[in-house]
């Protein structure tokens, strides 16, 4: 059984062509996919973010606004770039969405993704310490986040506040219970997998992985999960933790999905990202029995508990909930994922 759940890039675009023509029309219809998506019995709904794009970007207003429409489909990122967050308030607002959920959060979070501009975390005010990278910037704003997340005290209280204070040292509120449990970090690299496992956090691979042994993107992804279920096991965590993978996957079921993707079949890339020898993988686009046949030998999908679809959320609510629905009935069932 696997949990199947979808990930929007919220694009939009003033084009006649596209779905989502403003930012309105996407943070509007990503609410309501997410509503469809739980009515067909979907897992989850995730978003990614992006800054100074015209994409889906501060994910808490959207994340929240999920939760009071939704009951039961975990809500989530894939991935928040920590190079851009103050983990202090970062906690106020997640704290904040999870309650309002009834704690179906599940945050992804990351070093980040190549950006739209030159070092634009600088312009959220931060740099990153003295011999660190921005990366290792990064992940020292996840470890803070982390901690806070524990809701121990760490602030002394004031001798004359406006209201009175509960005894000791003060956290940040609201305090989510159990989001420290829910927290995943994107990893590109078995290094980082490894790191996330040390930290207690879940694991999620995307569509392209550093491309460290020339094999396959499925066989990599596989191989850094079981290195991360390793490590995590030497870290001495006694939960069980969680694995997703992203994949792109079309059924062709009529002459729409036709026209859309099926001249979609591809392979695995090799290409370079951030100075980063990278393998992306392929776009699964076919009929039923042989994306059945297909899906059967990705070694990643088989190790993951969680498989996320990236949808192409410019092409509307009414077909990604048809696309979402034709995976759940005539794909995941025979795969044994249902």
């Amino acid at each position: 059984m696997k949990r199947i759940g979808f990930l929007s890039f919220g694009h939009w675009t003033d084009s006649p062509h596209s779905g989502t023509r403003s930012a309105s029309d996407v943070l509007h219809q990503s609410i309501d996919l997410a509503v469809a998506a739980e009515a067909i019995g979907a897992d989850g709904a995730y978003f990614r973010v992006h800054h100074f794009a015209q994409q889906l970007a501060s994910p808490f207003p959207l994340l929240a606004a999920i939760g009071a429409k939704t009951q039961r489909i975990e809500i989530g990122t894939g991935v928040i770039d920590m190079r851009y967050e103050n983990p202090f308030y970062m906690l106020e607002t997640a704290g904040a969405a999870d309650l309002i959920s009834g704690g179906r959060l599940q945050l992804g979070i990351s070093r980040g993704s190549p950006e739209q501009v030159i070092d634009g975390w600088r312009h959220f005010g931060f740099e990153p310490a003295e011999g660190e990278t921005d990366a290792d910037m990064g992940r020292r704003h996840a470890e803070v986040f982390l901690q806070l997340l524990e809701g121990k005290g760490f602030a002394q209280p004031n001798p004359n506040p406006m209201f009175p204070n509960p005894p000791g040292l003060l956290r940040l509120e609201p305090h989510a219970p159990g989001l420290r449990e829910r927290i995943w970090w994107g990893s590109a690299s078995n290094a980082t997998a490894v790191w996330a496992a040390k930290m207690g956090m879940n694991l999620q691979s995307s569509t392209l992985k550093a491309n460290e042994t020339n094999e396959p993107l499925h066989i990599q992804q596989a191989k850094q999960m079981r290195a991360y279920r390793d490590a995590w096991v030497e870290a001495g965590h006694t939960r069980e933790p969680r694995v997703s993978v992203l994949r792109s996957i079309f059924p062709i079921m009529n002459d729409t999905d036709r026209a859309y993707f099926g001249r979609s079949k591809s392979s695995d890339q090799i290409g370079f990202i951030d100075r980063m020898e990278a393998v992306f993988g392929r776009t699964y686009a076919a009929e039923p029995e042989v994306l059945i046949s297909e899906l059967a030998e990705d070694k990643a999908i088989a190790e993951a508990d969680t498989l996320l679809l990236a949808v192409p959320n410019q092409l509307g609510v009414d077909y990604n909930v048809h696309l979402i629905e034709s995976i759940l009935k005539h794909v995941a069932p025979a795969l044994g994922w249902r």
